[in-house]
Formats: C-alpha cells, structure tokens, sequence
C-alpha cells in the first residue's frame, strides 16, 4: 500500500513529520485545501514529468501551472505530464497522492521556487486522504531535491510576466 511506503520511509527519514489523515478526499489541490483549511497555494502539488529525456518528480504549489520555456530551460525539453499507470507504476502512488516520499524506484526530485512563497506546504502522502505538513526548505532537505524555476505562480499571471 502506497501510505504504508510513505509511513516507512518518513519513519526512517523524518519520523518527526506525522502524517495527516483526514475523511475527506485530498486528491486535488482544491480537494486538499479544502479538507486541510489552507489556501489552495499551501498545496505542495507533485508532477511525475518527462523531459530533456529524464523522469521526474516536480513538487511547485498548488496554484502554479508548469510554463514550457522555464520548464525547456531548466530541464533541457519541453516537459511532458506521465500517464496515470505509468505514474503509478515509477512511485508506488496513484495519482492524486503522488509525493516524493516512499517511491517505488529511485527518480531524481525538483522543488519549484514557487513553494518558498509559503513557510508551510502540504505535500500528499500516498493515498487519496493523506498529508504532510513540512517546510518547503525541508521538504527539500529531506528529499535530496534541487531547487528550480519552472512554474508560473498566480501573481505571475496577474502581472503578465
């Protein structure tokens, strides 16, 4: 089961992060907000992604959308979203509680900038009703992620940058 690997392996690697369980479904980032009682940013929303001929996961906030030059320049390609079985397949998680915890198979993490706009994100935790409450920085601590800047957040949109 997908919440018992991601149990496991904060256990071994951040056994002071508890994992929220909640009755109602955080399999979207509206979904989770609404179940967490945070803004829909706070989301640590995870992409399995293709691109520049490597597989990845890409955790950014939950309002951002991936934008294809930033995404071209810091991954070498134009990213493409992985398939839901091809997903669940590379994570051990179906899709809707996809995190960079407790992974089927090693794959390489990156932290969009975006999550530093929050001092607290709420990655899932491999299921349909589960979460964690981390700091972005440990996050990507814990997670041996390397920071980059391929997400367009809300406020970008807004100024039209």
């Amino acid at each position: 089961m997908s919440l018992e690997s991601v149990r496991a392996w904060l256990a071994a690697n951040a056994p002071d992060l508890p994992i929220i369980e909640v009755e109602a479904s955080t399999a979207t980032v509206d979904e989770a907000a609404d179940a967490l009682g945070v803004e829909p940013g706070r989301i640590a929303k995870t992409l399995a992604v293709r691109a520049g001929g490597e597989t990845f996961l890409l955790v950014a906030r939950g309002d951002a959308r991936l934008d294809n030059q930033k995404a071209k320049a810091a991954f070498g390609g134009r990213p493409r979203m992985l398939g839901a079985d091809e997903t669940l397949a590379l994570t051990s998680h179906p899709v809707g509680g996809v995190c960079p915890f407790g992974l089927a198979m090693p794959l390489p993490i990156y932290c969009d900038v975006s999550l530093r706009n929050f001092a607290i994100v709420y990655p899932a935790a491999g299921s349909l009703n589960s979460s964690v409450e981390v700091s972005p920085e440990r996050l990507a601590e814990i997670t041996a992620a390397r920071w980059v800047d391929a997400c367009r957040s809300p406020q970008e949109d807004e100024a039209g940058a």
